[in-house]
Parts: structure tokens; sequence; C-alpha cells
């Protein structure tokens, strides 16, 4: 039988919890002092406690602490009379699973019972996560063949200087590649230099690449080294190269063919070692076609290609990244998460992660932030992820049009992952950019084409 501790120094609303509960078939018992409680949960081990926060003596608060360690898998919801901030914070700090308002409403009560009791039955297979062996500094990981292969180039890479050119779709990680090649290569004690070819407008980012004089333009006022020079003797890094204008396309195909460059306002040629890694979310060989980015160009950057396969492609990858990026989580925001229920890992296994890998990552932090117990449980997924499983019987949803396989063509799905997204972000450009890891231009060019 399910039990239930009730904690209160008002003899009264014990009593009538206890008879209330005792109604619904619940084994309630009862303390009246908090010193009381903590000898009454030691020895009966109850599945939820309801803990009222101000007591004579100890006040709830100060032995919630307690109960956690004591019982880690125990539900608590705190009852007060009081509806302050502080306390409503220092509750939730304390891993409180609930907070609940006196004079007590019994139906609010009574959800919180239930919540509490599905949780306990629903997720006690519980994985625990290897995070002394994740490396945080390296989010590449996974055990798919498609992965494999990635290593094994990666590898075979590590002795020539050959242009690489890394496709895949925004988030899948083609700059943890990049990296890995510039790690394992002959070029690894020189600097790794990055460049968002998509960041800046024209005129500022072939500045940015090449350099300029002082006086080249307005707000030149000093001499300034561009990436290629600061990344001589290392690697240079240009992501999403697919948004360079024909102008700077044609200056970065003489820094491939001579390895030269000329910084803006000078006459004057400079010599660079360095090796250029380019990466891509769209398909520069289809845009060929609309003669919007060169094919000498293509072919100079594409002497080598890795391609990175979405995360729904590899879904099996999915527990060695969490494994990672929740070690790199509890680094930075200091959490001490450390394990995961099956059902919340089935849960995120069975999500198509239109964000990839970026995704996944932004969604682990907003679960880490409602974490309760440092185990990552189902009812903390978030209703974006939840949402695309769909009940038999019922109509398919935007989510499932945009991965189904109804023989539909990628320009379709496409447009149909794109809808879905700019309608799950209320069709706010900026959030469905960082959604889809694309830039602004990018998708205004995919919303005009799709008369989105």
């Amino acid at each position: 039988m399910n039990k239930i501790l009730v904690v209160d120094d008002d003899v009264a609303i014990c009593r009538t919890l206890e008879v209330h509960f005792g109604s619904l078939g619940y084994d309630t018992m009862t303390a009246n002092s908090a010193e009381q409680g903590l000898i009454m949960a030691e020895r009966t081990c109850p599945d939820v406690i309801i803990l009222d926060v101000l007591m004579g003596g100890q006040s709830g608060l100060d032995i919630l602490p307690q109960l956690k360690h004591m019982l880690p898998d125990v539900r608590v919801i705190m009852i007060t009379a009081f509806h302050d901030m502080k306390s409503t914070i220092e509750a939730m700090q304390k891993q409180a699973d609930e907070y609940i308002h006196k004079p007590i409403d019994l139906d609010e009560l009574d959800s919180a019972i239930a919540e509490a009791f599905r949780h306990n039955h629903v997720d006690r297979n519980i994985i625990k996560m290897d995070l002394d062996s994740a490396n945080r500094d390296n989010l590449m990981a996974g055990r798919s063949q498609a992965i494999k292969e990635i290593f094994k180039a990666i590898g075979r890479l590590s002795n020539s200087d050959a242009t690489v050119l890394i496709t895949g779709e925004s988030g899948t990680g083609k700059d943890l590649v990049a990296r890995s090649i510039h790690a394992t290569s002959k070029h690894s004690d020189g600097p790794f230099i990055a460049v968002n070819c998509a960041a800046l407008v024209e005129t500022l980012l072939e500045s940015d690449m090449f350099g300029h004089e002082k006086g080249a333009f307005t707000g030149a006022i000093s001499k300034q080294a561009g990436k290629f020079a600061q990344a001589t003797d290392g690697s240079i890094f240009l992501d999403e190269v697919g948004e360079l204008s024909p102008a700077i396309q044609a200056k970065l195909l003489r820094v491939l063919q001579e390895k030269e460059f000329t910084p803006v306002g000078s006459k004057h040629q400079h010599s660079t070692n360095a090796r250029v890694i380019a990466a891509t979310n769209i398909n520069l060989a289809e845009e060929n076609e609309a003669v919007s980015f060169r094919k000498d160009l293509y072919y100079r950057l594409q002497v080598i290609q890795i391609h990175i396969p979405p995360l729904r492609e590899r879904l099996e990858d999915i527990p060695d990244l969490i494994n990672i990026l929740m070690a790199k989580i509890n680094h930075e925001y200091h959490y001490t998460i450390d394990s995961i229920t099956q059902s919340a890992m089935q849960c995120l296994q069975q999500y198509h992660w239109p964000g990839n890998v970026r995704e996944l990552k932004n969604t682990l932090i907003k679960i880490s932030t409602q974490c309760r117990n440092n185990t990552i449980t189902a009812d903390l997924i978030p209703e974006h992820v939840m949402g695309h499983i769909e009940h038999e019987g019922s109509e398919p949803s935007l989510q499932a049009l945009a991965f189904a396989d109804i023989g539909r063509s990628l320009e379709e799905a496409e447009k149909a992952n794109i809808a879905l997204v700019l309608e799950e972000c209320n069709w706010r450009k900026g959030a469905a950019c960082e959604r889809l890891g694309i830039s602004r231009p990018r998708l205004r060019r995919l919303m005009e084409k799709y008369s989105l």
C-alpha cells in the first residue's frame, strides 16, 4: 500500500488529512513535530511526505535536506500558511517537489499526491551516468556506425594538409569535427581560428577574414590583421561557407589556389600556410545550378568531404551524448545530476531532434533547472519533445508529417519542418533560428522559397 507521512504541528490538520487519505486507500501516518517526523520517516520509509514549513522547534525547511538524504526517492510536498517568495525559493532549492499554501485545497493536494505516486511507480528504473569518464571538452560521442566512420576519417586526415568540407544540418557538431581535425593534425601546435561567414555583412566579413589597412574604410582607425593572418601555421575554420558573397568567394578561391590574400586597402600580397576547413548546412552542389556558389570554389573546398548525419538518423548515440553533455552542464552550472530514468531516456530517444545535438544540449539545460534528486525523470521532458509522440488512432501532427516516410521530396520535408518550428516558436524568427540552427538570412530565404 502507498504510504503517506503528514508532518504538521496542527493536530486538526493531521487528523483531517489522515481521514481523507485513509478514505482514498492510502496508508497514512502523522507526526506533530519536525523531530518526530524524522524518526517516523526513518522507521516507516514513506513514499510521500506532506511537510509543514513552520512548526515549533525545527521547521520543515530545516529537516527537508535530512529527509532527502535519508530517503532519496521520497517525494516531499511542502505546506505553509505563508505566501512569501523567500520560503518558496528556499524550499525548491532544498529539493521540495511541490509547495502548497494553506488553507489547503484538497483537490490541489490530491493532484500533487497522484503525481508523486505516478513518478514513483513509473520512474524507478534509473540509469546512472558515467560522468567521471566523460570528456566535457569534446562533445563528439556515439556508438553508431556513422560516427565511427567519422572518427576513422579524422584519423586518416592526421598526416594530410588537404582542404576539408564538413557537411550536415545545423547543430550536428560540424565545429567539433573541425576542431578534432585540427587537434590531430600537424597544425595542432598552431591556432584554430573560426570564422562565422553568416555573422557579418560583406564589407566587415572581408576585413575580418583578410584584414585591412589604416584608413581603408570609414572606421578603420588602425591597421588590423585578419583571420587568415592569425591562422598562419594553424587551421582556419570557415563555418557556413555557403553564405559567402560572390566577391568574397573569388578572394577565397585565390587563397586556396595561391596561398595568398590581400588585406582591404593594401596593394601587397600576404601569404598563409593555414589549413582550410569549411562547413556548410546547405547543398553547395545543388546551389551551383542557381549560380549562387562558384563551382571551382566548391571543388577546391571539398577535396576531402565529411558528412555528419542528423541526430534523428543515429538515435543510438543519444545515451553517449547525454553522458557527455550532462558532465559539461554540471560543470558550467554547478549541478550534480548523475542519473536519468529509463522512461526519460526512451522519451529523448523517440524525438526526432530537428535542431540536432545543439537542441539536445539546450533541452538538457532546461531540464536541469527543474531537476530534483539529481535524477532526470520523464515528467521533466519539455512539451515540445513529448508532444510529437502520437497516440494510436489520433491525427498525425506537424511533427509526424515533417518526418513521416510518405515518399515526399526532400524539399517538401524541409518545408514541413520549418513550418513546424516556426509554429512552435509562435513565428518568432530569432527563436526559430536558434531551434533550427541557421542564420536569419538563411531562414528568410527559406521562408521566401516556400512561401511561408
